[in-house]
C-alpha cells in the first residue's frame, strides 16, 4: 500500500496527519493562562437600559440569558498560584438570540494599544534567567504615569437603541458577596499550601449551592456629552465621576453550574471584544480598537484558525 496520498505529494501520510493537528497540544495562553470559570445566567431587573441599547438580552425585565464566566490572573502561568500580586481580569460570554456577545474586562495601565505587548512582556520572565523580575515590572509602570490608577476596567462601548441613537457606556459588575482581603502573611502561606485557593472558593461555593452573584450597573454618555468630556470619555485609565454620571442598575449575574470538563468547556473558550451583537458597537476608545484585532490574533495562535 502506498505511503502517500498520491504520487504527486512529496509528504508521507504520517507527516500530513501531524501537520493537520493530530496529537497537537493546545498552546498555553501568552497572557491570562491561569484562571477558572463557571456557568450561569444574567437576568434583567430594571427596564431603563432599553433606552440605551436594542440588544435583545436587555429587552424585558425578568429576561434571562445563559452566560459563561472566566476569571483570570494576567501574568501567572497555568499551575501558578492564583493569589499573587497580579493584574486581575474576567470575561463573560452571553449566549443571546442574535449570537454570542463577549464582554471582556482586564487590568490596563495604558491608553495606547501599541504598548499592549510591552505590558505582557513586563509581567513575564526574563529571557536570560527565566525568572520574573520586579525591576522589569516597575520600569514599565514608572515610564507610563497613567498606570498609577490601576484597576480592573472595561473599555467604553457604544450602545445603540431601537431609534438608532448612540450612547457610550461603561459596565460595572459589583459583587454581592462583599469584599474580603488576605493579609500578606496569609497570602504567602496559601501560595504554597493551596495555589488554587480562589479556584477552590468558586468551585466549592457553586457545588454547595451558595451561588455567587454580581449586580450590573452602567454609566452612560450621550454623543454630545462625549464631545465635552474628551479627557475621560474614551480613556480606559480614567474614571467617569460617579456623582456626575450616575450608576444605573440593569440586572444581576448568577453563577450556578460548574464545568464537568474544564479543558473542553472553559480552557478552549475564545473570548474576544470583537464578538458583538446588534445594539452593541465599538467606541473610539483606542485600547478597545487595538483589542478588536489583538484578541482574534492570539486566539488563532492558541486555538487554531477555526476557533470560532
Amino acid at each position: 500500500m502506498s505511503n502517500s496520498f498520491s504520487e504527486m505529494s512529496p509528504y508521507p501520510a504520517e507527516r500530513r496527519c501531524h501537520e493537520g493537528g493530530v496529537g497537537r497540544q493546545q498552546r498555553e495562553a501568552r497572557g491570562a493562562a491561569k484562571g477558572g470559570g463557571a456557568f450561569g445566567y444574567f437576568e434583567v431587573t430594571h427596564p431603563e437600559i432599553t433606552k440605551y441599547t436594542c440588544a435583545k438580552m436587555f429587552s424585558a425585565v425578568g429576561k434571562r440569558t445563559p452566560v459563561t464566566a472566566r476569571f483570570l490572573v494576567m501574568a501567572g502561568e497555568n499551575g501558578s498560584t492564583d493569589i499573587m500580586r497580579d493584574p486581575r481580569g474576567f470575561a463573560l460570554k452571553f449566549y443571546t438570540e442574535d449570537g454570542n456577545w463577549d464582554l471582556v474586562g482586564n487590568s490596563f495601565f495604558i491608553r495606547d494599544p501599541i504598548l499592549f505587548p510591552s505590558i505582557i512582556h513586563s509581567q513575564k520572565r526574563l529571557p536570560s534567567s527565566h525568572l520574573k523580575d520586579a525591576n522589569m515590572v516597575w520600569d514599565f509602570f514608572s515610564l507610563r504615569p497613567e498606570s498609577l490608577h490601576q484597576q480592573t476596567w472595561l473599555n467604553t462601548l457604544a450602545n445603540v437603541n431601537a431609534e438608532g441613537e448612540t450612547a457610550y457606556a461603561k459596565y460595572h459588575f459589583k459583587t454581592d458577596q462583599g469584599v474580603r482581603n488576605l493579609l500578606v502573611e496569609e497570602a504567602a502561606w496559601l501560595a504554597g499550601a493551596d495555589p488554587d485557593y480562589t479556584l477552590h472558593d468558586l468551585y466549592e461555593a457553586i457545588d454547595a449551592e451558595q451561588h455567587p452573584t454580581w449586580s450590573l450597573y452602567i454609566q452612560t454618555l450621550t454623543s454630545q456629552q462625549a464631545v465635552k468630556e474628551t479627557l475621560i470619555a474614551f480613556d480606559v485609565t480614567k474614571v467617569w465621576p460617579h456623582a456626575k454620571f450616575l450608576l444605573k442598575e440593569v440586572g444581576h449575574l448568577v453563577l450556578n453550574k460548574n464545568p464537568t470538563n474544564y479543558f473542553a468547556e472553559i480552557e478552549q473558550l475564545a473570548f474576544s471584544p470583537s464578538h458583538m451583537v446588534s445594539g452593541v458597537a465599538p467606541s473610539p476608545d483606542k485600547m478597545l480598537q487595538g483589542r478588536l484585532f489583538s484578541y482574534p490574533d492570539t486566539l488563532r495562535h492558541r486555538l487554531g484558525k477555526n476557533y470560532q
